[in-house]
This record gives C-alpha cells, sequence and structure tokens, in this order.
C-alpha cells in the first residue's frame, strides 16, 4: 500500500498516544518527531490538527500544556492501518517510551499554571493526575508573579512529596 507522508505522520501520532498509558502533551509527540527528522514543525502542526478536525484525537489545554488523548475512532483507524507503519519506526517508537516513559508520564500528571487574578493577586494553579483522575488540584493567591511561578516551579519538584503529606495529615 502505498501512503502519503501525512497519513504516515498521522499514524506515528495515532500509534505514540496509543502506547501511551497516559494522555502525551503536544510537545513530547513533537520531540520525537522532530528529533528524528520525519518532518518539519508546520507540517506536523498541519498533521495534528487534521487528526483533531476527524475527531482521531482529542486535544485539552491544560495549564500551558495542550494534552493529546486517541479517541475511540482514532483507535479504530490504527488498528486498520497499524501494518503500515514500519517495525523501525515501532521499535524507535518503543525505544523512546523507554528513555522518557517516567518523565513523559510525570509532565503529563503534574500540571501547573499561574495568573493574574481580578483582584490583582497571583494564583498558582497546582494539579496532580493519575489516569485522568485530579488526586490534587490547588489553587494558592500570593501577592507577586515571581511568587507564583516560583510555587509552580516547586511543585513541579516536590508534588510527591507534598500529596504524601496532604494524605498524611489529613487521613
Amino acid at each position: 500500500m502505498s501512503q502519503t507522508p501525512i497519513a504516515l505522520y498521522k499514524l506515528i501520532i495515532l500509534y505514540m498516544l496509543n502506547k501511551a498509558a497516559f494522555p502525551l502533551t503536544s510537545a513530547q509527540i513533537s520531540s520525537f518527531i522532530l528529533e528524528k527528522e520525519y518532518t518539519n514543525f508546520l507540517t506536523l502542526q498541519q498533521t495534528v490538527s487534521e487528526l483533531k478536525e476527524d475527531s482521531l484525537i482529542m486535544a485539552r489545554s491544560v495549564g500551558n500544556r495542550t494534552l493529546l488523548t486517541l479517541t475511540d475512532e482514532g483507535s479504530r483507524t490504527l488498528s486498520f492501518f497499524q501494518n503500515s507503519i514500519s517495525d523501525a519506526i515501532k521499535e524507535e517508537i518503543g525505544d523512546f517510551f523507554k528513555e522518557n516513559g517516567t518523565e513523559m508520564k510525570n509532565e503529563s500528571s503534574v500540571l501547573t499554571d499561574y495568573y493574574k487574578s481580578t483582584t490583582g493577586e497571583y494564583e498558582a494553579r497546582l494539579i496532580a493526575r493519575e489516569k485522568n483522575i485530579n488526586l490534587v488540584d490547588i489553587t494558592l493567591s500570593v501577592p507577586t508573579e515571581e511568587s507564583a511561578a516560583a510555587i509552580c516551579d516547586n511543585w513541579q519538584r516536590k508534588n510527591q512529596a507534598i500529596y504524601q503529606f496532604l494524605v498524611e495529615q489529613l487521613f
């Protein structure tokens, strides 16, 4: 079967989303595809947009990230055409997940954002997720943007310890 490069890029994205047990960020998918030099950034963005338009993937913005998930229709489509992806590409994807899987899961499950509220304070929103369920969703009001940014940075590094502390104190 002859296929267009765009069709292959779509299948690669569907395959990656299927292999992951968690949503992937646009940046994670871009990292793999651009690192392997399959295509350029603009073509990749067009491909993701077409997958969304065709309801093969869903995109959800959380904080400053876009999380992508495979829809049922995307899963069915992949099952029909999965054999069109070469074994070499599948192996590269497998290696990418082996090397980056834990970090990628953490990126998708630990989310932060901050913004200026209507009161003039800054609000830092901190989320820890597992299997699309919010384990923790905290919003802290702080006086400065620098404080909000620092809280978000610290949440990325210390979320597990903070979650454990909360569970120990509240149960």
